[in-house]
């Protein structure tokens, strides 16, 4: 793996992070996928931190959906055996019921990230040029003008990742994230440009800042894209030009995302639960072949499962007086992951915390409150009812994204049932646009258990859940007696990247390899119009079987 790995370069692009590496490493750079890029305002204007995303038609619940998740709330509540909303929470002084626990201890993770939070240095200060340095010290500048070698203060014109989500909010910058829900974030006010310009931006800092790789140097090596099920073909095609044509690789392959994590384990046979933080995507994978009419995408993930924690605090009135808003406000969304990744598990009874829930309004100060936090297994149960979950809706791209009739696939297009439909498939946010056919399955209101037959997750307590619950659903004439969720050899949300790796240093499939001559030149077609019909769906017909006609 360190020899051939060596000139590898893994690829695994996510709605929320990019996971990034040499095949020769143990873990991949996992940075936010996200680039900032300094605007100018007008004088009238004042200066503040805007995010594209504020352009969905709809970021809160409507009365309905708030009726419908508090019913999902009631149902979840007795299930666990915990109070329902109408019914009165114990105060604080309260002796706690037997079945009700509670987390007194500060999580030592958080009070150890929130120390050293920091705003985000937008200034780039640079030494000037002294213009003056060949002229006579009389003709020089009047006292009164800078200092030709004083230090000189300027905009960072881009910033990336982590530091992009802690921009001050008084400063002049646009937040972009180039991938939402699983699909290029386009709208009327993020071109297809624009997003690919992004997603170069980001991959080419990325490779020059921590992979160290000079752009004039990129020929000697190869990419690996990792990628997941819900892109559809022009995705592919533009991530695979982005890739050879403008990074400048020599040779790439796309894996798919569900048959690399199950690599990635060391398994040929498995139901693939890929819980992403705006999707997720279950796939079952057999004799090392993923099964195209098994893939189901939903459109949840633990960024609504973060949401929801905000919304189950609010409606129990344990949440401060913050303007807490993890929708256009970066920094709260990560308030509220890091609150969930600390406290969130499924549990039977009531389940409380005590932790410091922090107030990012002021930039110069910020404001934290110790409180108590109520319900925590009430979020991730959203996995099972999701109708306690409301995702974000976005509106469509424009009408020209769908003019592309290239398939990356050979073949499929002949199936009217296949996992991909002629023309562009479409998944989640585009799923109601009438020209826009959908080619994964794709289901709003069920849960987990419907929708697998295993899987995995790292929210604490949902694996035994799981078993039980498919256990439970499978019919009594079929001889299985055990559904077991798998524990992950390696760190989860590393799984997919690792199992791309395994896949690029094998030797069998080499044929699938795109050359960057090949597709400047012919695109999908090469040699005598043969498609590059394992470029997406992997070779795992050619690794362990002929593909059948």
């Amino acid at each position: 793996m360190a020899e051939r790995g060596a000139n590898l370069v893994v690829i695994n692009p996510g709605s929320s992070n990019v996971r990034i590496g040499f095949a020769s490493q143990d873990v991949p750079f996992n940075i936010p996928h996200c680039i900032a890029r300094h605007i100018t305002q007008r004088k009238d204007d004042t200066p503040r931190l805007s995010v594209r995303d504020k352009v969905m038609l709809n970021c809160h619940a409507t009365p309905s959906q708030n009726a419908e998740r508090e019913r999902a709330y009631d149902i979840i509540a007795s299930l666990l055996k915990i109070p329902f909303l109408d019914e009165e929470m114990p105060s604080a002084n309260q002796a706690l019921p037997p079945k009700m626990g509670r987390v007194d201890a500060l999580s030592s993770q958080q009070n150890k990230d929130d120390s050293k939070f920091t705003w985000t240095d937008v200034m780039d200060r640079k030494r000037p040029v002294d213009k003056d340095a060949d002229v006579d010290p009389l003709q020089r500048s009047t006292p009164d003008d800078t200092e030709p070698n004083s230090e000189e203060n300027m905009y960072k014109e881009i910033i990336f990742g982590e530091d992009a989500l802690k921009i001050p909010p008084s400063e002049s910058y646009c937040l972009s994230h180039p991938i939402r829900r699983g699909h290029f974030n386009i709208s009327q006010d993020y071109s297809l440009h624009q997003v690919l310009e992004d997603l170069r931006t980001i991959w080419n800092w990325i490779l020059t800042e921590k992979l160290h790789i000079n752009p004039r140097d990129r020929h000697l090596y190869s990419a690996i894209l990792v990628l997941g099920e819900t892109f559809d073909n022009r995705e592919i095609k533009e991530m695979l030009s982005i890739v050879l044509c403008d990074l400048g690789f020599s040779t790439a392959v796309i894996h798919q995302e569900a048959l690399a994590a199950a690599f990635g384990n060391g398994l040929s046979t498995s139901c693939v639960v890929n819980i992403g933080a705006q999707i997720t995507q279950v796939v079952c994978v057999e004799d090392g072949v993923a099964l195209p009419h098994t893939a189901l995408a939903l459109p949840y993930g633990g960024d609504d499962i973060s949401r929801c924690l905000l919304w189950v605090q609010r409606r129990h009135r344990t949440w401060p007086n913050f303007q807490t808003d993890p929708v256009n406000k970066p920094i709260d969304m990560l308030m509220l992951n890091k609150l969930k990744e600390s406290y969130s598990q499924i549990r039977s009874g009531s389940f409380d915390a005590v932790s410091v829930v922090h107030s990012y309004e002021h930039e110069k100060s910020v404001g934290h409150q110790k409180t108590k936090l109520s319900a925590l297994n009430v979020p991730p149960m959203g996995l099972l009812y999701p109708r306690v979950l409301v995702p974000e809706e976005y509106p469509p791209p424009p009408r020209s994204w769908f003019q592309d009739y290239d398939d990356m696939l050979e073949d499929t297009w002949q199936t009217s049932d296949s996992l991909y439909s002629s023309g562009n498939g479409g998944f989640g946010m585009w799923d109601n646009y009438p020209m826009f056919p959908t080619r994964l399955k794709k289901f709003d209101n069920i849960g987990l258990v419907e929708a697998i037959v295993g899987g995995t997750a790292s929210t604490a307590g949902l694996a035994p859940v799981l078993e039980q619950r498919v256990l439970n659903t499978i019919p009594s004439n079929q001889p299985i007696e055990k559904a077991e969720v798998l524990q992950s050899r390696s760190y989860p949300l590393f799984v997919p990247w690792k199992g791309g790796v395994i896949l690029g240093v094998l030797d069998i499939g080499r044929d699938a390899w795109i050359h960057r001559e090949d597709w400047a030149k012919n695109g999908v077609h090469i040699g005598s119009g043969r498609k590059y019909r394992d470029s997406y769906f992997l070779q795992a017909q050619a690794i362990l079987r002929e593909k059948h006609p």
